[in-house]
């Protein structure tokens, strides 16, 4: 038990060092993985920071939730300065030649995952507004989709309002600059009780910073403080703990924080009142990282617990247990918590792989695997083993996955999906397949088992789901086909 402890330590500490991978393995493919659309983060003080290294900090614990481009905001004696790229958040940063002329007292920051629509700069994030003197007035940062974007970009064309991007995330900006005449506050709340669906955001005027988030609080928002002058808002906790911040709590679904002009402190401002809090269940599966807090709950606990419960729900004879690393380990180490057979970390990632390699057949694209994710063939030959991953979505990586260990001389294995089967689109905020390519929505459990050539396959219960996360209030859309807000007429127009 001392062993498996050190095991868990280890792996938490690994992600004060590095990015977090999620499951390399999927990487490869776009749609046997569900993707997460941006991460975003917001700085605001009274007095002057380094804004440059704060915001590149806080967005690098945000990167696995968008690895395509990365852009910045900072508000500096009045002005707003905005950059944005394509790449990873430090090679972004590398490229800013005057680090000084992002150095101010508020930032906002995002970082994008291109699924949908196309990889222009224009889309990339965040998004701003100028006035008659070619000055940026206005910039926001969304996580989310909005179901409703297309009949909201129709009626504010038709009013005359230019649009630059294809991306939902521009509504949002539009809708805000249009009602600045009723002060930020009052252009905000004007704005959330037009959009529907998913978002969470930051953003700043020339003077003032403000976060707020939907009436279902579908995506994550963080608040922390620094000190009594100094407030973060990201995705997650992690990013506050990069910048120095202390947790204060998350920001409530309709919920809007912003500073005041003539007043030091943020402000809070409830459009809406009692609203129902339906955060995405798949943030605590896959989406975040294990050493956040998501609603003060935490990821890597959650992740344990999940295979504690598939262990209970499904008790299987064997030998050792593995994980896919990452999102995949937690629930193996629950898993061998609960079960008593011996937990290994058997399977190998290849650290300083990127995106996927270009390779012209499909024969070398299967080798591609091998570089990623390598078995210790000592310790798994003959062996049965239990392999456990967070879920399962078009199916095709966890074949090859059973074909690597099947390849090594495993004996027998047992997989466990520690989510229920994914049997339907995500509209609001996660990118995943069309329920024609979801495996899950075409197959029975014992067809899949036999498609993956596995001894046993179970999924975690929508039942014990629940029980891990402690409340039905969650949106559990992609197991369900059961949405908080409807899908809208068109929910494939946005890409952010």
């Amino acid at each position: 038990m001392k062993d498996l402890q050190q095991h868990k330590v280890n792996y938490l500490n690994q992600f004060k060092e590095r990015t977090y991978g999620r499951n390399l393995l999927k990487s490869e493919d776009l749609f046997d993985a569900p993707s997460e659309e941006c991460g975003i983060f917001g700085l605001y003080s009274d007095k002057d920071l380094d804004t440059f290294s704060l915001s590149q900090f806080g967005l690098f614990a945000l990167q696995h939730r968008g690895q395509e481009a990365c852009g910045i905001s900072v508000m500096k004696n009045g002005k707003i300065f905005n950059i944005k790229d394509e790449g990873l958040v430090l090679d972004v940063y590398k490229n800013i030649r005057e680090p000084e002329t992002f150095m101010g007292n508020s930032a906002i920051g995002h970082t994008r995952y291109t699924t949908a629509g196309d990889k222009k700069k224009y889309n990339f994030q965040p998004f701003f507004a100028k006035n008659e003197y070619d000055q940026i007035i206005l910039s926001i940062a969304h996580n989310g989709n909005l179901t409703n974007a297309e009949e909201l970009k129709k009626e504010l064309e038709a009013e005359g309002v230019v649009f630059k991007a294809t991306s939902d995330s521009e509504v949002i900006l539009r809708l805000i600059q249009k009602n600045l005449d009723l002060g930020l506050r009052g252009a905000i709340k004007a704005t959330m009780e037009k959009i529907e669906g998913a978002y969470s955001v930051v953003g700043m005027t020339r003077n003032k910073f403000f976060a707020f988030r939907d009436f279902h609080g579908i995506r994550p928002l963080i608040l922390g403080a620094i000190d009594e002058k100094t407030f973060v808002a990201a995705s997650e906790s992690v990013a506050l703990d990069a910048v120095g911040a202390q947790y204060v709590r998350d920001i409530l679904p309709g919920e809007i924080v912003y500073t005041s002009e003539n007043e030091s402190g943020l402000k809070s401002f409830l459009v809406k009142e009692n609203c129902e809090n339906r955060i995405c269940a798949f943030e605590y599966i896959y989406f975040a990282r294990p050493d956040s807090k998501l609603e003060n709950i935490n990821v890597h606990e959650i992740r344990e617990k999940s295979g504690m419960k598939i262990w209970e729900q499904a008790p299987v004879e064997a030998d050792i247990v593995i994980g896919v690393p990452d999102s995949g380990v937690p629930a193996a180490i629950g898993f061998s918590i609960a079960s008593g057979i011996p937990f290994r970390p058997v399977l190998i990632k290849n650290r300083y792989i990127g995106r996927s390699f270009i390779v012209p057949t499909q024969e070398m694209r299967e080798r591609i695997v091998n570089l990623k994710l390598n078995p210790i063939l000592s310790e798994i030959k003959g062996k049965r083993v239990v392999i456990i991953d967070d879920s399962i979505v078009r199916g095709t990586t966890s074949k090859r996955l059973v074909k690597i260990l099947k390849d090594a001389g495993v004996k027998e294995i047992h997989f466990r999906s520690v989510s229920p089967p994914i049997i339907a689109p995500c509209y609001l905020g996660i990118d995943t397949p069309s329920k024609d390519d979801l495996i899950s929505a075409n197959m029975s459990v014992e067809e899949l088992r036999d498609y993956l050539g596995v001894d046993s396959l179970e999924f975690l219960s929508m039942d014990n789901l629940k029980v891990i996360l402690g409340s039905s209030n969650h949106c559990f859309g992609c197991f369900t086909e059961e949405y908080p807000v409807p899908a809208g007429p068109n929910p494939d127009y946005t890409d952010e």
